[in-house]
């Protein structure tokens, strides 16, 4: 400290200032050498400026400190309480940044329209008064300059709109649809209005432009003055103009009149059709509603307290009101509420119900009379028809014997607890529902549709396909089963019931319900007892039925039903649906009809033994495809090894290519097939497309085009049908490339509209093999002859139990457990009655690229089998080498020397190599320079 406040001090000490200058600098160097292994190591060019800053540094702490200025503190406390505000505000707007994030909406749109009441203001004080400074003459400049005329107008549509995001903040899907009506509405009356007063134009000046519809008006009427003229420009900009007043009301054109009149009716111009109707019939409309208000409970007092005074005074006039009121009653619920008569379907009981839900759990009220009527109709008749299942004869039968549903259900309900408890097998309901077809006709695609061309193609009709008989209803075997199943569980102590069962053409399942703390393995273990008390070995359990809480046994009928494919095509659900990949496949344990759409399973293995149904499964998808579709629509690929099986649909239009028999030829299909695929998928890239039916769509609406320079000319491309009838004779002859083939169309093909349909009796597993299995999801599994068999197909058991002739489970896509159903028939007749239909409308139209070149490839591929590139990598190396030696095979390909002899043999026999001469090397006939050709040949690319 003395040595900087007096100078002789300083130099008094300089010689040991000099000293301590030298050993602090040599700490210095030290300190730095120490601290730089810790830092990370420097570029080689920064190490000598290093050095010197820090010598610059040891030089400048060696040297003495330099005298105060007497303001350096002073600028320090200023520039430090300079910081800290600044850090201060810093810190406080960023903490109000971050609340803001964590504002409510609700307040967020608050001030959002507040700040359009804001601006309203503004424009208004600046278009409705002369707004004196600086803002007034912005506004003026921007908002008359832009409205022109209509800048009065600018203040109220932004009030208008501030009011809306208060009163219904709720609904912001709306703000897009009025900003985009408002903003043509606005351009249109300008457009209007700058016609009008003379369309100045910029070389007359702001004010002028001003004076008319301002910059917008100019910028949108001048282009359609200049193009078209006045006479055009005007309508023009008055639709635009309608348009926007349409978009503002949510106004369809074709409600327009309805808009209208109502108008008419809130202004008192037009007279309300309901109090004209009131009117008419001589009541009072309030007086009406209020009767139609009333709980079902207060109208049966009114009516007996007119019961109580028949004979009082008034009696006659309250019987004349009676009489009146109960017209208008029947008027009114004959407009509005169906009739109760008839079955009650799903949609009803929907109806019924969210009506209910409706009106007594959002707002706390009784049902309306409509849907009290509805849900009473609907429990009644099912309270009446419970144990028919909706069939008339099974509904007289209970009604004479005097036992309804309800009854029956509550005498199911009671456990079998001892022998004299027992339930009455007439009070089982039956629960199958009734599979009513559709009246009404199919699509309008289903009657003159016109394909690419000149071509008009009618679908057949349905009137080809016979109509089956009313399903059979409940009989004395039923109810012997029912009391059976009652003896198995009361014999076993078994603690369990009938509730009901529903029958199917082939198999009736009946429900049965466990009591307390009774375990489902006690009735899976009886199954052989229930075999013999039914006397019939093809008992199935379902453990549980999926979506109850029972337990199913399905044993077959002693009087089986057939299903007619006319039948399930006629059902409601074929019919609502126009998709042309919907085939017909039969009917459930239920009573349903079962259809399936093709482009969803989207590939379907059917397998079963002989006799199964396997075959006629498959007659009933090709037909359901020809009644349903147009050659446009779907192309088909049919593969019949046994030759006999698909005949009858040769030279249908829906064919891409004469049905194959040869299974060398059914491979190559398959690799036309994969072919095929891959075009379409370059298509959908191409174009930005991810399926088909958008693809399509896009082509048939004109928005796909073809690029510059293209011959071609885009068509929609149809759905790709492959049958193969009989997948075992394929893989017996070329197992690699026919699975191949398939594992890739299974894996990549859905979205390009090709599916594929594999059948076969003999479901091994070299036959249907795991990759084949793991990439086809819906499984159609007739009556197998083993349980391994089973479990080949489905994955589970249950396939050997079953019946044959039709009797399946399927499994589509995404269940766990397969349903049961009775295959749909197709006579031989009906085939050929839609096959004569489809082939007077067309001539099938082949391609010729799907089998073309197979002969003589494949006439090689039976003898060289599966050592194609073996054979072609021997025959470079002995053509190369030009030295034919077993040995060098074996050495050089890593093969066998039974492998080795084979290869040559073949060579020999394509004059590659000649004769063996004993130990010696075989002679090389083959010259390099031809070692090309040679290879074409082998691969079946050239003649030899």
């Amino acid at each position: 400290m003395a040595s900087r406040t007096s100078g002789k001090g300083s130099q008094s000490t300089a010689g040991t200032s000099k000293k301590r200058a030298g050993q602090s600098g040599g700490a210095a160097k030290k300190a730095a050498a120490k601290k730089a292994p810790a830092k990370k190591a420097p570029a080689k060019k920064s190490a000598a400026p290093a050095k010197k800053a820090a010598s610059k540094k040891a030089a400048a702490k060696a040297a003495p400190a330099p005298a105060p200025n007497p303001t350096s503190g002073v600028f320090r406390i200023v520039r430090a309480v300079w910081m800290g505000m600044a850090r201060g505000l810093a810190a406080m707007f960023r903490g109000i940044g971050r609340g803001a994030k964590g504002l409510d909406p609700a307040h967020r749109k608050d001030g959002s329209a507040l700040l359009l009441f804001a601006l309203a203001l503004i424009v208004a004080a600046g278009t409705w008064s002369n707004l004196d400074g600086p803002v007034g003459r912005l506004v003026e400049m921007l908002i008359t300059g832009a409205f022109g005329r209509l800048d009065l107008v600018v203040p109220i549509l932004l009030g208008t709109i501030a009011v809306r995001l208060i009163l219904h903040p709720e609904r912001p899907e709306a703000n897009g649809r009025i900003v985009i009506g408002l903003s043509a509405l606005v351009i249109g009356v300008l457009g209007q209005v700058h016609i009008a007063c003379g369309a100045p134009g910029r070389g007359q000046g702001t004010a002028a432009m001003q004076d008319a519809g301002g910059l917008i008006g100019w910028a949108v009427s001048r282009p359609l003055i200049y193009l078209m003229g006045d006479v055009l420009a005007v309508p023009l900009l008055v639709l635009l103009t309608v348009f926007g007043l349409l978009v503002v009301t949510a106004t369809p054109v074709a409600a327009i009149p309805q808009r209208l009149r109502q108008l008419g009716v809130r202004l008192g111009l037009v007279r309300d059709h309901e109090d004209a109707y009131a009117s008419e019939a001589g009541y009072d409309a309030a007086e009406y509603a209020d009767e139609w208000r009333e709980t079902p409970g207060r109208r049966p007092r009114r009516t007996s307290l007119a019961k109580e005074d028949p004979d009082g005074a008034g009696g006659p006039e309250r019987a004349e009101e009676e009489a009146l009121r109960k017209r208008r009653r029947s008027r009114r619920s004959s407009a509005t509420q169906p009739p109760l008569d008839r079955p009650l379907d799903a949609v009803d009981v929907a109806a019924a119900a969210a009506a209910s839900l409706d009106g007594a759990v959002l707002h706390g009220v009784q049902p309306s009379p409509l849907v009290a009527g509805l849900s009473n109709g609907l429990s009644g008749e099912r309270e009446d028809g419970a144990a028919s299942g909706g069939v008339p004869g099974a509904r007289d039968a209970d009604k004479e014997s005097g036992k309804g549903g309800a009854k029956g259900r509550a005498a199911a309900g009671k456990r079998v607890t001892d022998g004299a408890d027992e339930a009455d097998p007439q009070q089982v309901p039956d629960l199958t529902r009734a599979a009513a077809e559709s009246g009404a006709p199919l699509p309008p695609r289903a009657e003159q549709l016109q394909l690419s061309g000149d071509i008009t193609y009618s679908l057949p009709s349905l009137d080809l396909l016979e109509r089956g008989g009313p399903g059979k209803t409940r009989s004395a075997a039923n109810d012997a089963v029912v009391d059976s199943l009652t003896k198995v569980f009361t014999e076993f102590k078994v603690d369990a019931a009938v509730t009901g069962f529903t029958r199917g053409p082939t198999v009736t399942r009946y429900e049965v319900e466990l009591g307390p703390a009774v375990k489902v393995e006690r009735i899976t273990a009886l199954t052989k007892n229930i075999a013999y008390a039914v006397a019939s070995p093809d008992v199935r359990i379902i453990s549980p039925i999926p979506g109850k809480s029972a337990v199913g046994i399905e044993i077959p009928n002693s009087d089986r039903e057939m299903v007619n494919l006319g039948d399930v095509l006629r059902s409601a659900h074929s019919v609502g649906d126009d998709h042309p990949m919907l085939v017909g496949l039969g009917k459930d344990v239920e009573g349903g009809y079962v259809a399936a759409n093709l482009a969803t399973m989207p590939h379907v293995l059917v397998a079963g033994a002989t006799g199964s149904g396997k075959s006629s499964c498959i007659n009933c998808l090709i037909t359901s495809i020809m009644v349903r579709a147009t050659p446009d629509d779907v192309r088909m690929v049919l593969v019949d090894p046994k030759r006999v099986e698909l005949t009858a649909y040769e030279g249908i239009p829906h064919l891409i290519t004469p049905i194959i028999t040869n299974p060398k030829r059914a491979a190559e299909a398959l690799q036309w097939v994969v072919r095929e695929m891959d075009l379409r998928y370059d298509d959908l890239a191409a174009f930005g497309f991810r399926h088909i039916d958008d693809f399509n769509a896009a082509v048939r609406k004109g928005k796909v085009k073809e690029p510059e320079g293209s011959e071609r000319e885009l068509k929609p491309y149809p759905y790709l049908l492959v049958i193969v009838d009989e997948l075992a004779d394929l893989m017996m002859v070329a197992p690699r490339d026919v699975e191949d083939s398939i594992v890739r169309i299974t894996q990549l093909a859905r979205a390009a509209g090709i599916h594929l349909v594999l059948a076969t009796q003999r479901p091994s597993v070299d036959v249907v093999t795991g990759l084949i299995k793991a990439n086809v999801p819906s499984r159609l599994a007739f009556a197998t002859s083993s349980l391994a068999d089973s479990r080949v197909i489905l994955d589970q058991p249950g396939a050997e139990k079953l019946i044959g002739k039709g009797d399946g489970l399927f499994l589509p896509m995404g269940a766990n457990k397969p349903t049961r159903m009775q295959g749909a028939y197709v006579t031989e007749s009906e085939v050929e009655a839609v096959v004569a239909h489809c082939k007077e409308q067309m001539a099938p139209v082949f391609r010729d690229d799907v089998t073309v070149g197979t002969s003589k490839k494949k006439e090689i591929d039976e003898e060289i089998g599966d050592d194609l590139d073996l054979l072609c990598q021997a025959a470079e190396l002995v053509v190369s080498t030009q030295f034919g030696s077993t040995s060098m095979l074996q050495r050089k390909l890593r093969v066998g020397f039974a492998k080795a002899g084979r290869l040559m043999d073949l060579m020999e026999s394509r004059n590659i190599v000649g004769p063996s001469e004993g130990s010696k090397a075989r002679d090389v006939l083959v010259k390099p320079d031809e070692l090309d050709g040679v290879l074409d040949v082998i691969r079946g690319k050239a003649h030899s």
